[in-house]
């Protein structure tokens, strides 16, 4: 594909993106991007269209499912834009719960963070950090069985589960 086809296709077709692409995504950069990656599909792919309408059509649906695949991914679902981010009020400072998670082992610590705090499922924290599902349920299980044994002051409850 030449530079002039790429001008033409960018021409015809980018605003149409974007507009279809901020209506599912609800933000400008975003819709920017989906367009970015139609444009570079179609021009790696060196499709070959029937006619304007087929065309059209794929540049329709390409963004429809570049969309679809954004709002679905983990990256998306779990940041929000920074005029958002500013009205969010900072976490309070050292709390008893933060000190007590700090004060457990690591395994259990940082399962228990990446589960509440960050909203990561077992399965997904097992692929993160490289063991099974399983393992992490445990890791979990305890941790929580120590946070309340150390929160509630049994020294000999928090002492059972300290490996």
């Amino acid at each position: 594909m030449d530079e002039a086809e790429a001008k033409r296709l960018v021409e015809l077709y980018a605003d149409m993106i974007v507009r279809i692409s901020y209506s599912y995504l609800k933000r400008t950069c975003d819709a920017e991007d989906i367009c970015q990656t139609v444009f570079l599909k179609c021009l790696t792919e060196r499709r070959v269209f029937d006619s304007q309408e087929h065309e059209k059509a794929w540049m329709i649906r390409t963004a429809i499912n570049a969309c679809k695949d954004t709002l679905k991914s983990a990256f998306f679902r779990r940041t929000v834009p920074l005029d958002e981010a500013r009205e969010l009020s900072a976490p309070p400072p050292e709390s008893d719960l933060l000190e007590a998670v700090k004060s457990l082992p690591k395994k259990y610590a940082v399962s228990l963070y990446l589960y509440y705090y960050e909203e990561y499922s077992a399965k997904e924290i097992a692929a993160l950090l490289g063991t099974r599902e399983n393992t992490v349920s445990a890791w979990l299980s305890r941790g929580r069985r120590k946070l309340k044994a150390i929160l509630s002051g049994d020294e000999k409850g928090a002492a059972k589960y300290a490996g």
